[in-house]
């Protein structure tokens, strides 16, 4: 089968507070999820009509299957999740303080199954093939994820797009790297090599060139490496800009915000998605802004990521409703 997207990286178990403005320790009953970064970009990818595949590990437990009947149920292929024997299905909490404050809770000990993704256990012929490659800074935060997710990239060599979610979750690194960033940036470095897009927020940026000023980022982006290089700039919108001088800022789209959690895995899902329709780059931020803000609007993430219909429906009114 040709793949439009395969992504690579973390999964997990969402639960979800269903009372919005309660500290965790308060909150009674709770909504259960699929979720982790890579596995919400496929399932975003996915309602947008492409043929999507996740490239991730679970624990051999009942979480675990029902992280498979999941991703069934939202049309992504699941050849690629095996379970791990003896480590758990990792669980994520988050406290719901809208608009902008959505503290994550992260259970992944001893260790999160994905992060025992093996170079030897790839298909490479299936990573050289799809049309789309997408792998995060998480991938590159412990050992076998950070070989097989160097790996997938060498191997790739370029061929088609190859993103670069930079994804820095300090929580999931290491002592060092978490009292020192910078640490962590000789492996971003060495995956920009390789990648044709990079995409993060302004932290993120930073992680990754050493700068948070949208514009020098992004020139530092291109400069490791990247044709394509996507700064998210949260209430400023989002820059974009190409190696061939094509480059677009884009306002967000006004939007009353539930859960501000799952609104960048579906960005990264519509920036896939306008990326493979050769959409202009102005048109591809757009969309994907669009399809942010719908989940931005709504409690959970993977069950939240937009249709086309919805899309084109925020677009046209200029903001979610």
């Amino acid at each position: 089968m040709a793949y439009d997207l395969i992504t690579m990286g973390r999964i997990g178990v969402d639960l979800y507070p269903l009372q919005t403005g309660v500290p965790l320790g308060r909150v009674t009953s709770f909504g259960k999820f699929l979720g982790g970064s890579a596995t919400n970009v496929a399932v975003a990818a996915a309602r947008l009509g492409r043929a999507t595949a996740v490239i991730t590990r679970t624990g051999d437990d009942p979480f675990g299957a029902y992280l498979h009947e999941a991703l069934r149920g939202f049309g992504v292929d699941d050849r690629w999740v095996t379970p791990v024997p003896g480590l758990p299905t990792p669980v994520t909490f988050c406290e719901i303080f809208p608009p902008d404050d959505f503290p994550l809770y992260f259970y992944r000990l001893p260790k999160a199954p994905d992060l025992e993704i093996h170079p030897g256990e790839l298909d490479l012929d299936a990573i050289r093939a799809t049309r789309v490659l997408w792998v995060t800074g998480t991938g590159l935060s412990e050992e076998p994820s950070r070989s097989a997710t160097l790996g997938a990239l060498a191997h790739r060599a370029r061929s088609g797009i190859t993103v670069f979610d930079l994804d820095w979750r300090p929580a999931l690194w290491n002592d060092v790297a978490r009292k020192d960033p910078a640490a962590a940036r000789p492996f971003y470095a060495e995956a920009l090599r390789h990648a044709t897009v990079a995409v993060g927020n302004v932290d993120e940026v930073e992680i990754a060139t050493g700068t948070r000023e949208p514009h020098a980022a992004a020139r530092a982006l291109l400069d490791a490496g990247v044709e394509l290089a996507v700064v998210k700039q949260g209430p400023k919108g989002v820059l974009a800009v190409h190696r061939d001088g094509e480059s677009a800022e884009v306002p967000p789209l006004p939007v009353t915000v539930l859960n501000g959690l799952g609104a960048g895995d579906a960005f990264g899902g519509s920036l896939c998605h306008g990326l493979l329709e050769g959409w202009d780059l102005e048109t591809v931020m757009r969309h994907a802004n669009a399809a942010g803000a719908i989940v931005a609007s709504r409690l959970e993430c993977s069950s939240a990521m937009p249709t086309p219909d919805e899309v084109a429906e925020a677009l046209a009114a200029g903001a979610v409703r």
